[in-house]
């Protein structure tokens, strides 16, 4: 038997390199179809937004990009999904208000935070609009406040549910006029729509994209949208900041692009510059834009506009002692 030692050292690192498996080499991502989960039904706000910009996406990244719609408890399984997925951006979140920074200040039982996602970009927001029934006879924000405040309790203001972003407008509208009016949460437009319409509700908000065809239609009054400044789609419906009881008021419905925690500084980079360009594509903002949707600037600091969101629908929920 030859001795061991008799082996040039060389060969042996050889030998140790082929007997080796084949694992270091991997394949440049994306290699397979992604997957973005909407933590919605189809049809809605973030769904449309999933899926405008899965087309965009799998343009910039030349994979397959599939959306999963995965509905429940105000997206947070959705949510919960992307959270616990592997950290290797196979699995994406398109997400709103309400699952990414609301729910976890309302509801007990859910248990993800915004450190078990990788932020990855802004993609678009738009306003909500407070409406009223035509029942009221209210026509501008000036009587909404004059009569609410004549009469403390006595109107009610319906939403698409307990906590979500329609609900904290509203309650910040409470808050700024002074006014107390008894929130009546709704699962779902059409129910809130023919409540108002009915003249069983006095008030309501929407999201702009949601409302719109029932203020064409003449069937409810817009009194103001939410954030600083009109929407370009409605000129001609006044910011609510605008009134000067109402000063300071800019709450919206954004749309953000997330991954699990702990993504790979590579996988995040691609994924940043691909969400980038695809936010500049002419056919990705004509599509968002005609929803009622402003799209986002690239570059946007989506760590830091997280952070500023928290903050303000902390002293909303606190305002309104909101919890499930």
């Amino acid at each position: 038997m030859i001795p061991r030692r008799a082996f040039p050292l060389g060969a042996l690192c050889a030998a140790a390199l082929l007997a080796a498996p084949a694992v270091l080499a991997q394949p440049a991502y994306p290699s397979k179809p992604i997957t973005i989960v909407v933590g919605y039904p189809p049809g809605g706000s973030t769904d449309l937004t999933g899926r405008t910009l899965g087309d965009a996406l799998s343009r910039q990244l030349g994979v397959p990009v599939v959306i999963e719609n995965l509905g429940g408890a105000g997206g947070t399984i959705g949510a919960q999904k992307v959270a616990s997925a592997a950290p290797d951006g196979y699995t994406l979140l398109v997400g709103a208000n309400n699952e990414v920074a609301i729910s976890k200040l309302v509801t007990k039982t859910v248990k993800y935070e915004l450190k078990d996602f990788t932020p990855l970009g802004l993609i678009a927001s738009q306003p909500m609009v407070l409406v009223a029934s035509t029942a009221t006879g209210v026509k501008n924000l000036g009587e909404f406040i004059a009569k609410a405040k004549a009469a403390p309790g006595k109107y009610s203001y319906g939403s698409s549910g307990v906590g979500t972003a329609l609900h904290l407008a509203g309650e910040m509208v409470k808050e700024r006029a002074g006014v107390f009016m008894t929130h009546i949460p709704y699962r779902g437009v059409a129910p809130l729509t023919s409540d108002l319409v009915g003249g069983n509700l006095e008030y309501g908000v929407f999201v702009l994209s949601s409302g719109l065809p029932h203020i064409k239609s003449g069937k409810v009054v817009a009194l103001g949208t939410t954030e600083a400044r009109r929407s370009p789609l409605t000129p001609d419906i006044p910011a609510l900041g605008e009134h000067p009881q109402l000063k300071g008021i800019d709450i919206g419905t954004w749309f953000v692009l997330m991954g699990p925690a702990r993504l790979p500084e590579a996988v995040t980079t691609r994924l940043k510059t691909a969400l980038a360009e695809a936010l500049k594509s002419p056919e990705f903002r004509q599509k968002m834009e005609a929803s009622g949707s402003t799209v986002a600037a690239p570059g946007t600091d989506v760590q830091q506009f997280l952070a500023s969101e928290v903050a303000k629908y902390q002293k909303i929920v606190q305002f309104a002692k909101i919890e499930q």
